[in-house]
């Protein structure tokens, strides 16, 4: 498992295909209790405008009960909830995951720099409770074994 961040990405390999990575963060985020609000297939939506992309798909999901009071003490955590979880295949015919890393400041349009992500601009001082789980459920997710 090859993990790395960049630019405030967090990205790790993933043994298994674009779909199947896909489904078990899925499944292990469900079985959290985790609200999964949309699984977008870009390049199925790609295929259907008669284009072509290596597997490419983004999972949407999160906790209202920890990110509605982020988003009602600094409403701008809206632009960073809920998570979004992004997977396709690289040039290699690798499979990547990659997520926003709370912890890590990212310049938003106009060159305004971000904070230490939503939990902070709310005054939790950490990371979000809705973010908490995405490394170990990544992680969990891409293992070759399980």
């Amino acid at each position: 498992m090859n993990a790395s961040i960049e630019s405030g990405i967090k990205r790790i390999t993933s043994h298994h295909p674009v779909a199947t990575t896909l489904e078990r963060l899925e499944s292990l985020l469900k079985e959290k209790g985790v609200m999964i609000f949309a699984r977008i297939d870009f390049s199925g939506d790609a295929g259907r405008a008669g284009l072509t992309m290596r597997p490419e798909q983004m999972l949407i999901f999160g906790n209202p009960k920890a990110g509605t009071p982020l988003m009602q003490s600094a409403p701008t955590a809206g632009l960073d909830l809920p998570v979004k979880a992004l997977v396709w295949q690289d040039a290699n015919g690798q499979t990547q995951v990659a997520w926003n890393d709370p912890t890590r400041a990212r310049p938003r349009p106009g060159g305004k720099p971000r904070g230490r992500g939503a939990a902070h601009r709310a005054g939790g001082g950490g990371v979000s409770a809705a973010r908490a789980g995405m490394p170990r459920a990544s992680r969990a997710a891409v293992r070759p074994w399980a």
